[in-house]
């Protein structure tokens, strides 16, 4: 059986437990592909799963393939994935129980998308799972209108990026926080206004809001409630706000993770196709670079996103 190269973690630790290893090919099942990885993206649930601090990740998953998006080719369709072919270049975001550090990744059918034609290998891996997560956040969760308000909380992160950039599409106001560094960035993004955290006090700065999409948590999740217009919602991917708060002033409060979804991402590639939205890619490492791709992310402030270049 044909053997690849794959970046492992056997226990958890610190960016050190990483290994190159090689290992055997997966084979697809009926409803799945073989994808072979041209890129994967480098995000935080990458090193939170490796030090072991992620809730559905325990010893009986070790030897364990880190990464939850790729984009690549098709490279072999199983028997029921009769909507793709070999050589089609597609994006996705992976289940929990798949990594995307590895030469060749097997995706289920329905994670799928067309990758933009406008994006490189490396620019269309920064899109799934930030992309989604925020798709989700904005839409599913905040049901976020045409002509409504939102406030994002840490706009020019991985997710934030996009976060300000689909809002905008939707014909949304924009207000982000961001690091005073970040500030031209977000409102070249499309921020309507974009608030510096260390300077300002964001209650200070904007009127109410329709929706707080929440990317920092802490005192800064507690001190959006007085933000919200009766009505409104106040979504984390990071903490689930407080119940009883969001019942005392009328709110909702929602804790999510996203999931993957082709027919979302293939609508996400539709706006990056019409120049709507565009990912931020601030470094890039090869596969074998791995642990100093989660270090760069773990410990520096990033800008967009961190991507893995599989086939250089």
């Amino acid at each position: 059986m044909a053997s690849m190269k794959a970046v492992r973690i056997h226990r958890f630790g610190d960016a050190d437990v990483l290994r190159v290893e090689e290992i055997a090919w997966p084979q697809p099942g009926g409803e799945e592909v073989l994808v072979r990885v041209h890129a994967a993206s480098v995000n935080p649930v990458d090193y939170k799963m490796r030090s072991g601090r992620y809730p559905a990740t325990s010893q009986e998953n070790l030897p364990l393939v880190l990464g939850r998006d790729i984009a690549g080719t098709v490279e072999l369709c199983g028997s029921g994935a009769r909507a793709f072919s070999k050589g089609e270049e597609v994006f996705a975001m992976l289940g929990r129980d798949r990594g995307g550090y590895e030469e060749y990744v097997v995706v289920k059918a329905g994670e799928i998308a067309p990758k933009p034609m406008n994006l490189s290998y490396v620019e269309a891996a920064a899109v799934p799972l930030a992309g989604l997560t925020a798709w989700q956040g904005l839409f599913e969760h905040g049901r976020l209108r045409a002509g409504q308000r939102v406030l994002i909380h840490g706009g020019a992160g991985g997710v934030g990026h996009f976060a300000i950039q689909f809002a905008k599409a939707r014909g949304a106001f924009v207000a982000t926080t961001v690091s005073g560094s970040d500030v031209d960035f977000a409102q070249d993004l499309g921020a309507d206004r974009a608030i510096d955290y260390k300077k300002l006090r964001f209650e200070d700065e904007i009127d109410k809001v329709d929706l707080v999409f929440d990317l920092i948590g802490g005192e800064t999740q507690e001190r959006s409630w007085a933000i919200l217009r009766e009505g409104g919602a106040l979504v984390s991917t990071l903490r689930k706000p407080d119940e009883d708060k969001a019942r005392r002033f009328g709110l909702r409060g929602v804790h999510y993770m996203a999931q993957p979804n082709g027919a979302q991402l293939a609508e996400i590639g539709r706006l990056i196709e019409a120049g709507r939205v565009r990912p931020a890619v601030q470094a890039t490492y090869p596969l074998d670079k791995a642990g100093e791709a989660q270090r760069k992310l773990e410990t520096s402030h990033v800008r967009g996103k961190v991507v893995l270049q599989v086939v250089r």
